[in-house]
């Protein structure tokens, strides 16, 4: 018999009827039973009210959580709850780009037991101005070809597409000691590469739809760069980063001292430059830079 598919969508204040339908249009592309699980992780009640009438979707189950638990737990609860062979972890910001989409999962699933699909943007830059830099990071630091993605294929894991085998998803739950935005499938990719677990990146990317404000991404990025730290402090793990890299580059040259204030003082201008109308990516690796020698310190 042909192995069910449990699609697991974690909801944070966004409004998913346009993802769910897409993937119910889709389900018969998928051959055998299919459930889509729909845990909300803390929203508001305005987001709740609009996304609550999709439980009543056939083969849609959806859950309230009482408080927030974090992008990690909330996707360990989904795979724990979920019925079928199959995990198809989708963030609810994303769409598919086309009617194909479990499709090809489909026809590639024999090829490994975990499989990343990858994400793309929309070609055109958002008319938001203070959209663009979420806009460009994600046009060109995320949106990766597969060939490139394989090239180092666990530290290219992102588990906002990834279609996983559920024991072997269960068998290494996401790291939940890691709170807030980043770095919750580093030690996931690190302990499949460890197991042996076969992983294929695929030409499968979904849509990323929830373009956050430079404002908040920048929040949410130096959540990253303190994640980062702490990986990298208890585990030995990131050293794959760029950025981690080249912060202890500068440790070991005895630069890093220098570089320190010298950063600081430039962060209020790199941050203004950032969150304007044509933010430009090096000045954001500074800034990064400065957080995370500020975290090493």
């Amino acid at each position: 018999m042909t192995a069910g598919l449990s699609v697991l969508i974690p909801v944070y204040n966004w409004r998913i009827d346009e993802l769910i339908h897409s993937i119910i249009a889709q389900q018969a592309s998928w051959p055998g039973p299919v459930e889509i699980l729909l845990f909300d992780d803390g929203s508001t009640e305005e987001f709740r009210q609009l996304n609550r009438p999709l439980g009543v979707l056939p083969g849609v189950r959806y859950h309230e959580l009482p408080r927030n638990v974090g992008r990690a737990a909330i996707r360990n609860q989904l795979a724990v709850a979920a019925q079928h062979e199959w995990l198809l972890l989708l963030d609810n910001d994303s769409l598919p780009p086309d009617a194909q989409f479990l499709a090809r999962y489909a026809a590639a699933r024999r090829q490994a037991p975990v499989l990343v699909g990858g994400t793309c943007y929309r070609a055109a830059p958002p008319v938001e101005a203070e959209l663009h830099l979420r806009w460009l990071y994600g046009q060109a630091r995320e949106a990766r070809p597969a060939a490139v993605r394989q090239a180092t294929p666990y530290s290219q894991l992102t588990i906002n597409n990834a279609l996983i085998q559920a024991d072997i998803f269960r068998g290494f739950p996401l790291d939940e000691s890691l709170t807030g935005y980043g770095h919750e499938d580093t030690r996931f990719g690190t302990a499949l590469a460890a197991a042996g677990i076969p992983l294929v990146h695929i030409e499968n990317p979904v849509l990323h739809e929830g373009l956050e404000p430079a404002a908040v991404f920048l929040q949410k990025s130096e959540q990253a760069v303190r994640n980062l730290v702490q990986v990298y402090r208890t585990e030995g793990l990131g050293l794959d980063s760029r950025l981690l890299q080249t912060a202890l580059r500068l440790q070991r040259l005895g630069l890093a001292g220098a570089a320190r204030p010298t950063l600081a003082a430039l962060a209020p201008m790199l941050r203004r430059q950032l969150l304007s109308a044509t933010p430009q990516l090096r000045l954001f690796d500074l800034l990064k830079l400065h957080w995370l020698l500020r975290e090493l310190a």
